[in-house]
């Protein structure tokens, strides 16, 4: 059962900003100052961090919002953030509800990365709903469109750059592409009927349509969620009727709800291990904290997938 997530911005916030705005338009800064904030890129998650890094180098300063590890459905921003959003000379978002808490501001001060996504490729969470799931990076097509966007905007906000900004994005693209066929290729190792992934948080829709996987998880699309004990029962029948030897942590979900899943297939005579030690957790909300194993796209995919082949083979 999915729970839709209430999209709110808190008053004081927005109180903040209107605050931070009027101070900004009273003060006036060095020419030196004006030049230097020109090529200001803000961002919200660590996933468009590394898009930007890739396709503008060091031509901007990137700043990020939502650190990474945190977790986009219930960030709200604060104080420290409004600098961030109301300096930059662009400011690029996800979209599609993922940013949830910050859609006011975000929509008012930014770009979205996914506006113009096909509405045939995206994925709702249920039938006859218009909650569509954010979690689109694992859709390597669409993943491919949000990173030609996030071209389009730096050229548009700094054009001086744009043949540097199209060379890389081909470069990237073409890393992307290899991806795939990477992803494909071990893929195949697994038999159709081991691709059942299970996870507390349903962040893997895309990924499962993408690689004919089924995915199985009692939270829902949001951590925001409470997982019911009938979807621990439900999940747990699952697990036993199709002998599924592992299941899966992600890196944004609470491990209680893993352990309750293992219990209980322990009492019914199964057993099931629960993939999630340090370095064993899958990515789905955010890459790895720069400087890490795993703190970009392609490397993050490669450790999913990598992890996810090792312990569904029978």
């Amino acid at each position: 059962m999915f729970i839709k997530t209430k999209f709110l911005f808190i008053r004081p916030i927005i109180v903040l900003l209107l605050l931070f705005t009027c101070a900004l338009r009273s003060t006036t800064l060095p020419i030196k100052a004006q030049e230097e904030s020109l090529l200001k890129v803000t961002v919200t998650t660590s996933f468009l961090e590394d898009i930007v890094r890739r396709i503008a180098e060091d031509t901007v300063d990137i700043s990020l919002i939502i650190p990474a590890g945190g977790d986009p459905h219930l960030y709200n921003a604060s104080a420290r953030d409004l600098p961030k959003i109301l300096e930059a000379d662009l400011l690029l978002y996800h979209g599609l509800n993922f940013e949830a808490q910050m859609a006011t501001a975000l929509e008012d001060y930014g770009f979205s990365v996914t506006d113009n996504f096909p509405k045939e490729q995206l994925i709702f969470v249920a039938e006859d709903s218009n909650e569509i799931d954010p979690h689109y990076w694992f859709n390597l097509d669409l993943y491919k469109q949000s990173v030609i966007a996030a071209r389009d905007h730096l050229m548009n906000t700094f054009p001086e750059h744009a043949d540097l900004y199209t060379r890389n994005t081909a470069e990237y693209i073409s890393e992307l592409d290899a991806l795939g066929e990477w992803i494909d290729e071990q893929i195949a190792l697994l038999a159709v009927d081991e691709r059942i992934l299970v996870t507390p948080h349903d962040a893997f829709e895309y990924f499962a349509q993408m690689n004919n996987f089924t995915v199985y998880a009692p939270q829902g699309i949001s951590t925001e969620a409470e997982v019911s004990n009938e979807a621990i029962i439900q999940t747990v029948e699952f697990i036993i009727e199709h002998q599924i030897p592992a299941i899966f942590l992600d890196t944004t979900s609470n491990p209680q709800a893993m352990e309750k899943l293992q219990e209980g297939v322990s009492q019914l005579g199964g057993e099931v291990i629960v993939v999630g030690s340090e370095g064993n957790t899958l990515y789905s909300d955010s890459l790895a904290a720069s400087g890490q194993a795993n703190d970009n796209y392609i490397d993050m995919y490669k450790h999913n997938v990598s992890l996810i082949v090792k312990h569904l083979t029978k």
